[in-house]
């Protein structure tokens, strides 16, 4: 299956693979979804705001998609699929985390840290550098 055929997987990997791309919405996956609601959050004890996130249902949805993908790239190796066909399908799983990533990352400055900044956090700020150092290692 090309990633064009049936739906846009959002990488440029052309390949078949055997997880379900199903979710709670039923839609075709071009649809794009409408605003999620802001999670309801407590503060943190060491942190002085809540962290209240837009995007929490979907990121927990792109992990479930993303988890039983890696379970299918791990049936894969069991059966002792081709390497390269696992090694493209372990890329696509990387690709998938890195957008949760993003997502999580967006949200994070466009709520959390634009709250750091009006407050005068400068520890929120530190962490956040300390989350970007390791994400990028």
């Amino acid at each position: 299956m090309s990633k064009t055929d049936d739906h846009e997987h959002g990488h440029d990997y052309d390949h078949n693979h055997e997880h379900d791309h199903s979710h709670e919405l039923d839609h075709p996956h071009a649809q794009t979804h409408a605003p999620q609601t802001p999670a309801k959050a407590t503060p943190e004890p060491d942190h002085p705001h809540a962290h209240i996130h837009a995007n929490t249902k979907a990121v927990l949805n792109r992990l479930a998609r993303a988890i039983g993908h890696l379970t299918s790239v791990r049936g894969m190796v069991e059966r002792g699929q081709d390497c390269s066909e696992v090694l493209i399908q372990l890329a696509a799983v990387r690709s998938a985390i890195n957008r949760i990533s993003e997502v999580i990352l967006k949200d994070h400055l466009d709520h959390c840290i634009v709250d750091a900044v009006k407050t005068g956090d400068t520890q929120a700020l530190d962490e956040l550098n300390r989350a970007i150092e390791i994400m990028m290692k």
